[in-house]
This record gives C-alpha cells, sequence and structure tokens, in this order.
C-alpha cells in the first residue's frame, strides 16, 4: 500500500494551508516507513545514535500527544514511551516493539490532534501551557511548529531509508 500524498492547493485559505502541510508531512513520514519490516523500522542510523525510523514515529505521537493534547487542550494523559528515568524512551527500542502497536498509536494521537485542533481557531491560545516554559500558544504557532517538527525528522527519515534499502527521493 503507498500512502497517498498531496500538497496543499496554492490558493488555499492560511487554516487549509496549515492544515494540509502537516497533513503533507505526516504522510511523508508514514511514506519513509512503508514496505519495511519490523527489524528494518528498528535499523538505527549509525553508533552511538539510537535513532531510526520506528523510533521517529514513537516520537512523532509524543510530540503529537503533548502539544495537541497536553498544550491545546490541556488533556495530560501522560508520555507513551518516555518516562523521567528514560527521558529518550521512544528511541530505545526492544524486539518487542512492532510497527502495528507504534503506527496505530502514532494515528490514534493525530486524530485526537484534530479534534482538538477543530475546537480552536487559529488565533485562539491554548488552554494548557507548555511544561517547560509556562507559555500559552496560538493553534497558528503549533500548526507551524508540528510543520517544522516533522519536515526536520523527515530529513532524519531520508538518510534512515537510504541507509536501509537505498530508497531514496521524497
Amino acid at each position: 500500500m503507498t500512502t497517498e500524498r498531496s500538497e496543499p492547493a496554492t490558493d488555499a485559505g492560511e487554516r487549509a494551508m496549515l492544515e494540509g502541510w502537516l497533513d503533507y508531512h505526516r504522510e511523508t513520514l508514514a511514506r519513509k516507513c512503508e514496505g519495511l519490516n519490523d527489524a528494518q523500522l528498528r535499523t538505527a542510523s549509525i553508533e552511538p545514535s539510537e535513532l531510526s525510523l520506528l523510533g521517529l514515529v514513537r516520537h512523532m505521537s509524543e510530540v503529537e500527544r503533548i502539544w495537541f493534547r497536553k498544550v491545546l487542550a490541556d488533556d495530560d494523559p501522560g508520555p507513551l514511551y518516555f518516562s523521567d528515568d528514560d527521558k529518550d524512551g521512544e528511541f530505545h527500542l526492544t524486539e518487542e516493539d512492532t510497527w502495528a502497536e507504534a503506527y496505530g498509536t502514532w494515528q490514534r494521537e493525530i486524530g485526537i490532534a484534530r479534534r482538538n485542533a477543530a475546537r480552536f481557531a487559529l488565533d485562539d491560545m491554548s488552554v494548557g501551557r507548555s511544561g517547560t516554559t509556562g507559555k500559552l500558544f496560538s493553534l497558528r504557532w503549533l500548526y507551524t511548529h508540528m510543520i517544522e517538527e516533522y519536515a526536520r525528522h523527515n530529513g532524519h527519515a531520508d538518510l534512515l531509508r537510504e541507509r536501509i534499502d537505498g530508497t531514496t527521493g521524497d
């Protein structure tokens, strides 16, 4: 199965444009993982890094959860993969960690993110605050930050995929 991906319309309104680019980058990460088995998805970039495609998907689940649940909606169900004792837990993979679980969790968090964002206008401020700065954020800021976050990690995903099987491209 190939993940469908399309850029937003060039004449889209601001919200549709921001949501479109965020979805584009979500779909890009999914495409980078397609056709690989769990062992390949656990393949780290190069020592000492533990960065892997599976770890990136788990990380983006955490990022979606933090920004669109904890910060935007003040709904803090707690972390999925990391803890106070293991701040990078999403990247510390075991043989028990599977693509099916990570992908399902990621898609659930994206669904919740979309539902929460739909309740806010672009200039509305978050109900919750950043755990590190204590600041409130507009939905526009959150969308822009999430596009940046995915774009940066999709660059990592490009290199990881090329290392795994030589596949390149967007």
